[in-house]
């Protein structure tokens, strides 16, 4: 009788070490799955960041080289003579 007691209680003290395992497995699980996706992000945020920032050197580039031409235009009408 003793034995048989022996022999649950070990049975139940295994399954509480197996379920202890499995939620820890699990929780690690999650913990890199969520890390990738945090990684993913934070590569799109500086991929966009990129291009945002390209976008505006062009957008300067192309004002500066519009307002560098009006800025041209008017020598040329004070040199122009008829």
């Amino acid at each position: 009788m003793l034995k048989l007691l022996n022999t649950k209680l070990l049975i139940a003290i295994l399954a509480a070490l197996s379920v202890i395992a499995s939620a820890a497995i699990y929780q690690h699980h999650e913990t890199a799955k969520a890390a990738a996706i945090l990684e993913r992000q934070q590569r799109e945020a500086e991929r966009r960041r990129q291009e945002d920032e390209a976008f505006h050197k062009k957008i300067e580039a192309d004002r500066k080289r519009r307002n560098s031409a009006a800025a041209d235009e008017g020598k040329t009408w004070k040199s122009y003579i008829p």
